[in-house]
């Protein structure tokens, strides 16, 4: 098992290296940014009006012809608010110096670009199933868009994203639950786990219908905690938040400069643990919230890909206040050999909620895992629609269960490897229908703008 585990981890340090994805990650958010011409920043303040035309708490149930638009982002949000955005930023920070987190926005800034092209690529290939559901993401926008001889290629991504996350990611979400409330309170791990898997049930088996309701209350929710909780500690220091930010932006170019060569820092590891860390929990490129976008009932494509980057743009705000209330509370020293993941972002904020700082993470980590649980349940179940034309969900609900499950108790360094293994290998046939399939984005935002541009002034903000 140990040499898995090395093996494992070695094909995931070039998996996830500075020669394969995140070159061809980045690569693909810098050609979609100016193949659309900035459309992320020429176009946020429409996306923010369509955003907040269709906000709700309380839209109209989601069933099988659909979700409101808000309803799809929050359920992709779910997903990508994580604990990648709590523990993994930690992470990046202890691996990569503070200077990570400049190329974390980075990857965020150009990702927004890369997700408004899947949520239109899904929008403009979904159809439905043989149950009547509504169905897209990239193993349809391959077969339909690309055509049926890569049905193959589509395969292999179902099979990489049912793994990935449906079961070997919400073992990882379980655990990083349970270790959080384990160090907190002293409750029992598998206890813990239990009590997630029962609910993480009880939404399963409602159907779409349910997991909209559920993120759609869920996520702002959560979001509005946490930010709270941070800027309290944020408060408490405010006369350290722009040297903060100067720290950061100048540990991004020359780290040895800042800490010495004893941290053993450079800007490649600052880069990489950065961009790496950043991508993995924004999910853009990786083919995983496409699904969500797919079933948004919108009236363009283009709409529902401008709602789109506001998924990449939460992961942005959140991971920014994780970092900063990690600096300000001066608990980081690099190169000291500290606690890392969600042990150092609960010893962040205890400095100024004392006992309560690890409690509060806990809880606001548990509505990000739970969140990303049921969010990444939604992605395995669509692929399973694909792979067994509307059946075998059923099968699929309870294996997910299961996992959750045994997620809480297991040592998981095999399970995080095997978690990014499969991560890295769904990204590989999504990359190549981004850009197979790019003109077909262009000529959607051409129509939409168009369209803006002529008799039709104003589209539709999409449901509420």
């Amino acid at each position: 098992m140990t040499a898995l585990t090395h093996w494992v981890t070695d094909f995931n340090s070039f998996l996830w290296g500075t020669l394969f994805l995140i070159p061809l990650l980045c690569g693909t958010g810098l050609f979609y940014t100016l193949r659309l011409r900035f459309v992320q920043v020429r176009k946020f303040g429409l996306a923010l009006r369509y955003l907040m035309g269709g906000a709700s708490l309380f839209g109209r149930r989601a069933d099988k012809s659909g979700m409101s638009s808000f309803q799809a982002l929050a359920t992709a949000i779910a997903a990508q608010v994580g604990t990648g955005n709590v523990a993994g930023t930690a992470t990046a920070m202890v691996l990569g110096g503070p200077g990570a987190l400049f190329w974390l926005w980075l990857a965020a800034f150009f990702g927004m670009a890369t997700i408004f092209a899947e949520a239109v690529l899904a929008q403009a290939y979904k159809t439905t199933d043989s149950a009547g559901h509504v169905v897209g993401g990239p193993a349809w926008y391959i077969t339909r868009g690309m055509g049926a001889r890569y049905r193959p290629l589509a395969v292999f991504f179902s099979i990489a994203i049912i793994v990935a996350l449906g079961f070997i990611g919400n073992m990882v979400q379980s655990n990083t639950i349970a270790e959080a409330f384990n160090s907190a309170l002293g409750v029992d791990k598998l206890l813990i786990g239990g009590v997630v898997a029962t609910l993480a049930a009880l939404v399963f088996f409602g159907g779409v219908g349910r997991i909209a309701s559920v993120t759609e209350k869920l996520v702002p929710t959560m979001a509005v905690l946490y930010l709270a909780g941070g800027i309290y500690v944020l408060a408490s220091h405010a006369d350290a938040i722009l040297p903060s930010f100067g720290l950061i932006f100048a540990a991004a170019f020359d780290p040895q400069a800042v800490f010495g060569g004893a941290a053993g820092i450079s800007i490649r590891e600052a880069m990489r643990y950065g961009v790496a860390r950043g991508l993995f929990a924004n999910e853009a490129g990786m083919g995983s919230t496409p699904h969500a976008h797919a079933v948004a009932r919108v009236e363009h494509p283009c709409q529902q890909g401008l709602v789109a980057i506001f998924g990449v743009f939460t992961t942005f705000v959140i991971i920014t206040f994780t970092a900063m209330v990690i600096l300000v509370s001066g608990i980081f020293v690099p190169g000291a050999g500290q606690a890392t993941g969600i042990r150092l972002t609960q010893a962040a904020y205890a400095v100024d909620m004392g006992s309560f700082g690890g409690i509060f993470v806990a809880v606001c980590l548990f509505f990000f895992a739970f969140s990303t649980i049921v969010g990444w349940y939604f992605f395995g179940a669509q692929n399973v629609r694909f792979l067994c034309n509307g059946r075998g969900v059923g099968v699929y609900r309870i294996l997910a269960v299961l996992f959750v499950a045994a997620g809480s108790c297991l040592q998981v360094d095999l399970v995080w490897q095997l978690a990014d293994l499969f991560n890295g290998l769904m990204v590989i046939p999504n990359l190549i229908a981004l850009w197979a399939l790019h003109k077909v984005v262009v000529r959607h935002l051409d129509e939409f703008e168009r369209l803006m541009d002529g008799a039709v002034k104003d589209l539709p903000g999409g449901e509420g």
